[in-house]
């Protein structure tokens, strides 16, 4: 399909961006740990928020709109004159094609900023750069980077329901899934029970709904995939834990097991592993690399219930699998769920024609 680029108001991409980056305070304090010392994506509040990923309604058809995001890039030039020509490139389109950026104007007056909003499909992957008067260069905002394999770095973006791993290495996500398992288990015999019959259903319905979009990465409600995205963007902070822990746990328990794969073994052992990570005391543990195991659980179970019970857009919850099972276990004495969910969010997954996105 053709790129479809969509007109945008100066109002909508000033609302966005003044939250975050017309600040006079440029001292670098937005950094936790998830960029270089001294890096000016420091100085900016919530850099992770660019592009804008929207959600996108053609005003006519909700079931085609579904499948799309609007992403709104933005150039923020810092010079004392703004540029000629701000254009895009990206894998969206073929190599050459190009977009070109407006100037966004404040009351008629020019402003720092250039912007473009695309249509693009959902549970994708984009890389792209800037071509500034003729000058290519990456995205001075968004702090996600890739280098491809011909050691070239580009600007990333990925969409709404992406599966794709963009934190973790399969092996991790195999060690992880059995963790996250022990913390949320939906695993266990009655809840596993529902929890496959509320798949095969929805498979049996349409090939439509979400979990078309994405990938069963752990035996739950896909929260592995949650915290894979938003190690990627929101909590990229947090990604140094999960890097320096998940290997010490493997470690751990090959020592303890060398017959088996980590991610083999029985539940016991992970429920039993995470009793002794609660404690602080671990045997096998790694302290001189990571000190407290009892808060990388608390950080672990922290992502992994919001992932379990977030909106489905976010990686997690793969076709509202965790809404419906609070649906199914809280009712009232009458029988009536307490958890109506499905008139909250749109098609295909719920049933409100008023809500999108």
């Amino acid at each position: 399909m053709s790129i479809v680029v969509l007109p945008q108001d100066d109002e909508y991409v000033l609302n966005y961006c003044a939250r975050y980056l017309t600040r006079e305070n440029q001292e670098i304090r937005h950094n936790y740990g998830q960029f270089e010392e001294q890096d000016a994506l420091g100085s900016i509040c919530e850099s992770w928020r660019f592009p804008s990923v929207d959600s996108y309604w053609d005003g006519k058809d909700p079931e085609t709109s579904y499948f799309y995001n609007r992403v709104t890039f933005v150039y923020k030039h810092s010079g004392s004159s703004p540029p000629g020509e701000v254009r895009l490139i990206g894998n969206f389109a073929c190599l050459y094609e190009s977009f070109l950026l407006q100037p966004v104007r404040f009351l008629g007056e020019p402003t720092v900023y250039h912007a473009l909003t695309l249509v693009l499909p959902k549970g994708k992957v984009y890389v792209y750069k800037f071509i500034v008067d003729g000058r290519v260069c990456l995205d001075a905002i968004n702090p996600q980077r890739v280098v491809l394999d011909n050691g070239q770095p580009w600007s990333r973006v990925f969409t709404d329901l992406c599966p794709e791993l963009l934190s973790f290495e399969p092996a991790e996500v195999e060690l992880l899934a059995r963790l996250t398992g022990s913390v949320l288990p939906l695993h266990r015999a009655e809840r596993r029970c529902f929890i496959e019959r509320y798949y095969e259903q929805i498979d049996r319905e349409s090939r439509k709904i979400e979990y078309a979009h994405t990938q069963r990465l752990d035996r739950s409600v896909g929260v592995v995939n949650f915290i894979d995205k938003l190690l990627a963007r929101q909590e990229r902070h947090h990604l140094i834990a999960y890097r320096l822990c998940l290997p010490i746990i493997d470690k751990l328990l090959r020592a303890a097991h060398p017959d088996r794969e980590p991610a083999q073994l029985p539940e016991a052992v992970f429920d039993e592993l995470c009793r002794a990570m609660a404690r602080g005391r671990v045997p096998g543990w790694d302290y001189t690399a990571y000190n407290s195991p009892a808060y990388f659980l608390q950080l672990l179970r922290r992502h992994t219930f919001t992932g379990a019970f977030s909106h489905p857009k976010y990686g997690g919850n793969v076709g509202a699998a965790g809404w419906a099972y609070l649906e199914e276990r809280y009712r009232s004495p009458e029988g009536d769920t307490l958890f109506a969910w499905r008139r909250a969010i749109e098609y295909p997954l719920g049933s409100s024609t008023v809500y999108r996105g």
